[in-house]
């Protein structure tokens, strides 16, 4: 009998996913994510940086740190900075930029940036994140530029609501901070955004939706990629109103198979969105074999192009992001 109920459950559980809609949106595309989702929405915003006029990054360090080395990423792009050399990343931006594995990188001059380190983060030290700084200090103007390094915070994200002490680790790593760290980011890339009450009962829906259909060649697990994601879609845009796109990347251990939907409901996005007709995508990665931490792919365990267009992870989440415009 609780194998049959188990099996219903399950059943119930696939059918909850939906295919992901499109909407009436605003071409002002932005990217945001902590830990293994900062470097995500950095590689993202590098390769398509056409499309995305700014990035909050939480806790992570430049673009291509790790160079397709596991070693290199649990070590010097987490803990030693002085190992990171920012000219032989930049040197690899322009050679994948000359090769149109990117987008070319004057789209970066006038985007906004927000970076955020946490000054007791021991799992991705200060000095890391500040690399993260003066990579984008290259191509971005130091005016559209906004780093905040001292809110004594641990690793995770940054809430005014929820989540544990801000100063020490939690299992979910969200950290209640008296600091809205989705807030302060989107305010950075856009301006003139109506800041939410803490924890503020919210309007919209938040929406599973399938996976799978973004990834043609293999099982999208094949790539750490969960076969569904979930989108917040604010009951005004839902009824027509232009909204924005905001996609956000989970750190490792965050992703729906360890916490569900907790990082999409209570990481403070869903309020600014309610009050800003923004709508977030929480793509979500999974734990494989090569990824046993459901962190997202910024060293190559997926592929060797993990940080450019044609990365597997790369290509399933712009095919997400074209489909809330209604162009796939």
């Amino acid at each position: 009998m609780s194998g049959y109920i188990l099996f219903l459950a399950f059943v119930g559980f696939v059918h909850g996913q939906t295919r992901l809609g499109s909407y009436n949106l605003d071409p002002a595309i932005s990217v945001s994510g902590l830990s293994s989702g900062s470097y995500m929405a950095n590689q993202f915003h590098v390769a398509q940086s056409k499309k995305i006029v700014g990035a909050g990054l939480f806790a992570g360090g430049p673009y291509y740190c790790a160079a397709g080395s596991m070693l290199t990423a649990t070590n010097a792009c987490m803990k030693m900075p002085t190992s990171i050399d920012v000219n032989s990343l930049v040197s690899r931006t322009q050679s994948y930029a000359s090769s149109a594995l990117i987008d070319p990188v004057s789209n970066l001059a006038n985007d906004k940036v927000f970076i955020f380190s946490g000054s007791r983060d021991s799992v991705v030290v200060p000095g890391v994140v500040k690399k993260q700084e003066e990579y984008y200090l290259r191509y971005t103007n130091a005016a559209n530029i906004k780093t905040v390094y001292s809110v004594a915070a641990e690793h995770g994200m940054p809430t005014d609501y929820y989540g544990g002490a801000c100063g020490s680790t939690n299992l979910e790593y969200i950290n209640n901070c008296n600091y809205n760290g989705a807030y302060e980011a989107l305010n950075h890339i856009y301006g003139g955004l109506q800041k939410p009450t803490p924890g503020a009962a919210l309007t919209g829906e938040l929406i599973l939706f399938d996976q799978k259909e973004y990834f043609k060649l293999a099982a999208p697990s094949t790539y750490g990629m969960d076969t569904a994601g979930y989108i917040y879609v604010p009951a005004s845009c839902k009824s027509g109103t232009q909204c924005r796109l905001h996609i956000v990347f989970h750190g490792c251990l965050q992703a729906r198979e360890k916490l569900g939907d907790k990082y999409a409901r209570n990481t403070g996005y869903n309020q600014v969105a309610d009050l800003n007709n923004l709508i977030i995508l929480y793509p979500q990665a999974t734990s494989n074999l090569s990824n046993p931490n459901g962190c997202w792919d910024w060293w190559g365990f997926s592929s060797i192009y993990y940080a450019n267009k044609n990365g597997y992870q790369m290509t399933g989440v712009e095919r997400m992001m074209l489909r809330t415009f209604g162009q796939y």
